[in-house]
């Protein structure tokens, strides 16, 4: 007879003394169904909740702890002299960069280090306060006063946003040749206190560029496994997503999906210059125009126009532009109108049919490699994921 897996009987005790079966999981028919936890699908809507680009943080510095009074005294040493220790310093407050974080949801408006140990007798120093550690997403901006004070572009990157109180000074120190037994001792001294603005601007190699429904969420999901919202209606994507393209060679090349632009959006319309700025952050661009409305080179006119005002040579930087919606007749009457109106590449595709993303994924890697060995020349290191 074929075999079967058989149920394993162990006795134990049961609650009047005799004994009762229990069932062994180690049968694979046994043990319990434990199904993985499916990551719950969050709305674009709900989305921006979490998103957070800007942030008010205030930060004050742990105080020092106070230093020590008192004076050494044991048997048949009555006299021995002063021995307060000087007390701990206040912990600082850091702010660390960290690719992990990808929003500054979840940093709080206020921020205190930890404050430092009184000193004690014997000559014993008060422990220094911990430092307290405040994780911000890599390409976050530090501005005090309307000034950048700090740039964390490197993950592990840190920056002392306040400095922790001394400690105060213990009696001891205060022993000279002509005070042989002092009686003063000073306090802490209060931690730096500050108000800062952070600002994120997000930190990728490629930046999609296009007007609203162009199709620059859904050529993210075709090359990467970012999954922005796609729908029919402009402005479906509110807030950037990053999305990771990954080579045969193990090379990761990161594409920001930025929300579309309008004309005068460098006048803050639209979405505006909420958005704006994590462009900047981009070492190439990608164009994406829809063929298939009337005359599509004015949309790229019109980006390079609204990026080339909101900051100078912004719109020169390496780029490409991308034909998107292909599939449809119309675009591909309008394709050879586009490439007779403009000098630049045009690579022509289609993100809902997946046609012709080969070479768009090609030239990507292209413009990744030149902007590595530039900033190699440059003794720089290039930034990866």
């Amino acid at each position: 007879s074929p075999w079967r897996p058989t149920l394993l009987l162990l006795l134990g005790p049961g609650p009047a003394g005799g004994r009762q079966p229990t069932f062994s999981t180690s049968c694979a028919r046994c043990s319990k169904n434990r199904r993985l936890r499916q990551k719950r699908v969050i709305s674009e809507r709900k989305l921006t909740r979490y998103f957070v680009d800007h942030r008010k943080v205030r930060v004050v510095g742990g105080r020092g702890g106070g230093g020590g009074h008192s004076f050494y005294s044991e048997p048949r040493k009555i006299f021995g002299g002063p021995d307060g220790g000087n007390g701990g310093d206040g912990g600082h407050v850091i702010l660390k960069a960290d690719r992990q974080m990808k929003s500054l949801s979840s940093v709080l408006p206020f921020y205190q280090g930890f404050h430092g140990e009184r000193g004690g007798s014997k000559n014993c120093y008060g422990a220094n306060g911990a430092c307290m550690y405040v994780k911000v997403p890599v390409g976050t901006l530090v501005k005090e006063d309307g000034k950048v004070v700090a740039d964390l572009t490197q993950h592990g990157e840190e920056y002392v946003a306040a400095y922790g109180g001394a400690g105060g000074k213990g009696n001891r120190f205060f022993l000279s040749n002509e005070n042989r037994a002092p009686t003063s001792f000073t306090p802490g001294e209060p931690g730096q206190e500050r108000v800062l603005h952070l600002e994120l601007k997000t930190t990728a190699h490629a930046g999609l560029v296009g007007f609203p429904n162009a199709g620059k969420s859904s050529l993210l999901r075709a090359i990467s496994n970012a999954k922005p919202a796609v729908a029919a209606y402009p402005f479906t994507t509110l807030n950037p997503h990053v999305g990771v393209v990954c080579y045969q060679d193990y090379e990761q090349v990161a594409v920001a999906d930025i929300p579309g632009l309008i004309k005068g959006a460098h006048q803050n319309r639209g979405l505006g210059m909420a958005f704006l700025r994590h462009i900047e952050r981009c070492r190439f661009l990608l164009y994406v125009v829809d063929l298939s409305v009337p005359q599509p080179w004015i949309q790229l006119q019109d980006l390079k126009y609204e990026l080339e005002q909101y900051k100078k040579g912004l719109s020169e930087r390496p780029h490409v532009v991308i034909g998107n919606k292909i599939d449809l007749a119309q675009s591909r009457i309008n394709l050879p109108l586009l490439k007779e109106q403009i000098d630049n590449r045009v690579i022509a595709l289609s993100a809902l049919t997946g046609d012709n993303l080969e070479e768009l994924l090609l030239h990507l890697r292209e413009l990744y490699d030149a902007y590595v060995s530039t900033e190699q020349s440059r003794g720089q290191s290039p930034v990866k994921w």
